[in-house]
């Protein structure tokens, strides 16, 4: 098994990531959202809109309803986080207060309302006091006995069995109650808990959360059957945790439940690796819905939020999505701003600048060159009082308060009006007061992203002369390292020239650029040539029917941040790395992945159709992956077939339903299956009859 290399990257589609990053932190209000936009005056028609040049600054406001929904989404998510919470902690008193006061209906189901009452009976004893002890003694009498007589058929066995408690002490290990006395039921319970009220509230994780917990699912299960070792491996084991919450137990009148289509059985079970009886009882408890049982299991898939929150921030700075970690937002806490020492970040910044191309930074240099100060001041003059990007709040961690607040009213009013805050309010408080802590590494750092980010974006719009003009200015050296990229960006100057009907100045940049450019690299031969032959069909769609700008603009940035030690951001590489194994993952199983479209994953694979078919794509792709895996491919499109999971076919494999027989009877992955029926001409009896034999 190879690894993606550098010259030859997985096509993913940074663009439709960018659009599920911003999904997951409006969502997790890790951004501050947008102030609602004006409402049209009536008399005036709409303008029609026109697509963005860059994705970093769509932000069109979402209709009011599902403005609602995701906020109440958010509340509904944040309560299952409280009520978890609070059960880790042994106050099952706080968990039951907060569902009676926000989902009375889940305590319905008298399963978990006894599991609740028993862990409440063990934590009072635990308590040792002797009014908790009371309490506990009152507990089984006026709660749990009640619950233990129609849970389910057991529970008053359990009943019985826990007031062992009663004598038996915390400390022995060898008592007959040590695992109801364990901190783990804790957990367990809680886990149990957020799955009920997952899908009692419908308040699932979003999209971006789910995709990552599948994609890394499958590539460890890729890894372990080619037995070859990740490249990736301690990103996602410290981001994707091993143990998982407890499956939910159908409640006893779903236990009659029709019978399922095998093809949603199997599917469901080798998606998220459980076994067949695991699978039927996690469709008894979605009521037959295949994708609501899906997401059930993934949800159980444990992940590290705090680091989940780095690796976005980290994305969105680097694409623009955010603004840097000089503009975070303080979201709950007390609102700062920044103020920063100008000169000493653009003398550090030219420093390192002139550190990569002459190996030392003095004094002098610096007052002989002061092209990157003035680029800085010239970005924070042209940004000032005008943002392009959100602010990062980052994630409500105080659920203690959150826990408060959602019981008292008072305090849930504030709660509210902190999370609601749009972003124009939350600056103007943060302007009120100054922070004078932020390093000037974290100002300078910001200024670079911002001459990339700039760059990137006037490269999106077609204004190739003017990056080659500032890039140029401000970095003499940079195209002389980099004349792939110079190429292209005079090749769209040229085809702009030919669309406006200018040939005359069109053929002056062919001769003065793409020649010369040519002329020191054959490869520039051939994509040349096809450039020079749109002055004989020139029309108004030549520049998009030529050149992806959204793959230009794209690798301009790259090297632009390689030059100025700017590293790819990890989720970039891991996203990379699964959706590469996805896709050799289901080429092994020889079939579609019926979650692919539901998780967005198949939009992360699209790439410009025409990107195959010019000779200039490769050679970019070569000249910017050289000691980079930073290069990117973005736009609209589909994947190849060739890089697509394909279909089962009667040519390569056998009868669907013989490979279903097959994984039921012989509980075996879809390839192993597969194998096997191969070996016997496709014949699934025979199959079976040789395992048992």
């Amino acid at each position: 098994m190879d690894w993606p290399q550098p010259n030859s990257p997985p096509p993913v589609n940074w663009d439709a990531l960018d659009a599920l990053i911003l999904d997951f932190a409006r969502s997790d209000r890790l951004v501050a959202h947008p102030p609602a936009a004006p409402a049209p005056a009536p008399a005036s028609p709409s303008p029609p809109s026109s697509p963005s040049s860059s994705t970093t600054t769509v932000t069109s406001s979402a209709p009011s309803s599902s403005s609602s929904s995701s906020s109440s989404s958010y509340r509904s998510r944040l309560l299952i986080r409280c009520a978890r919470r609070a059960l880790e902690l042994g106050d099952v008193d706080a968990a039951l207060a907060l569902l009676r006061a926000h989902a009375p209906t889940a305590l319905a189901d008298h399963r978990l309302l006894f599991y609740l009452h028993k862990q409440r009976f063990v934590e009072l004893v635990r308590r040792g006091t002797e009014a908790d002890r009371d309490a506990a003694l009152d507990c089984l009498r006026t709660a749990l006995a009640p619950c233990a007589l129609d849970a389910y058929p057991e529970a008053y066995e359990e009943f019985k069995h826990i007031m062992l408690v009663l004598i038996y002490d915390k400390d022995d290990q060898s008592s007959p109650v040590v695992n109801e006395w364990s901190i783990k039921r804790r957990f367990e319970l809680a886990g149990l808990l957020s799955s009920i009220l997952r899908a009692h509230l419908e308040a699932y994780d979003p999209i971006l959360s789910l995709m990552l917990r599948y994609l890394i699912s499958i590539h460890k299960a890729f890894c372990k059957r080619q037995g070859i070792s990740s490249p990736i491996s301690d990103l996602t084991e410290r981001l994707l945790f091993e143990d998982r919450d407890p499956p939910v137990v159908p409640q006893e009148c779903l236990l009659e439940a029709p019978p399922f289509d095998e093809v949603d059985v199997q599917a469901l079970a080798h998606a998220v690796e459980l076994t067949r009886q695991g699978a039927v009882d996690s469709l008894k408890f979605a009521k037959g819905n295949l994708y609501q049982a899906f997401q059930n299991e993934l949800c159980r898939m444990k992940l590290d939020l705090t680091l989940l929150d780095k690796l976005v921030h980290e994305y969105c700075v680097y694409r623009g999505i955010v603004e840097g970690s000089s503009h975070v937002l303080s979201g709950t806490a007390d609102l700062k701003c920044k103020q920063n020492n100008d000169v000493n970040n653009e003398t550090q910044l030219e420093c390192e600048m002139t550190n990569s191309q002459n190996g030392h930074c003095s004094t002098s240099s610096i007052t002989r060159d002061d092209s990157w100060s003035r680029r800085l001041h010239r970005v924070r003059n042209s940004t000032s009082g005008q943002r392009r990007r959100k602010r990062w709040r980052g994630r409500l961690d105080d659920l203690d308060y959150a826990c408060d607040a959602l019981l008292d009213s008072s305090k849930h009013d504030r709660l509210s009006t902190t999370l609601d805050m749009d972003e124009d309010t939350m600056v103007e408080k943060q302007d009120l007061v100054v922070n004078f802590n932020l390093s000037d590494n974290i100002h300078m750092e910001d200024q670079k992203y911002e001459i990339i980010l700039e760059m990137r974006d006037l490269t999106r719009k077609g204004m190739a002369s003017k990056v080659v003009e500032e890039i140029s200015s401000i970095d003499p050296d940079f195209f002389q390292q980099n004349p792939i990229l110079l190429f292209q960006l005079k090749q769209v100057e040229f085809l702009k020239l030919v669309a406006a009907g200018d040939h005359v100045s069109a053929l002056m940049v062919a001769s003065t650029h793409l020649g010369p450019l040519a002329a020191n690299n054959e490869a520039l031969l051939k994509p040349l040539k096809e450039t020079l032959v749109t002055l004989i069909q020139p029309n108004r769609d030549v520049l998009m029917n030529a050149l992806s700008l959204p793959v230009l603009a794209s690798s301009l940035q790259v090297a632009m941040s390689r030059r100025l030690g700017i590293e790819e951001p990890q989720l970039m590489k891991l996203v990379r790395t699964t959706i590469h194994t996805h896709t050799e993952w289901f080429k092994l199983q020889m079939c579609k992945d019926r979650f692919e479209h539901f998780l967005k994953i198949g939009s992360l694979k699209e790439v410009d159709p025409s990107l195959g078919s010019h000779s200039m794509s490769k050679v970019l792709t070569d000249e910017c992956g050289n000691g980079s895996s930073q290069i990117t491919t973005c736009s609209s499109g589909k994947v190849p077939d060739e890089g697509s999971s394909p279909q089962v076919s009667s040519e390569v494999s056998c009868d669907e339903n013989a490979i279903l027989k097959v994984m039921e009877f012989l509980a075996l992955p879809r390839a192993d299956a597969i194998q096997l029926l191969m070996q016997y001409n496709g014949n699934a009896e025979t199959v079976i009859q040789q395992i048992f034999q």
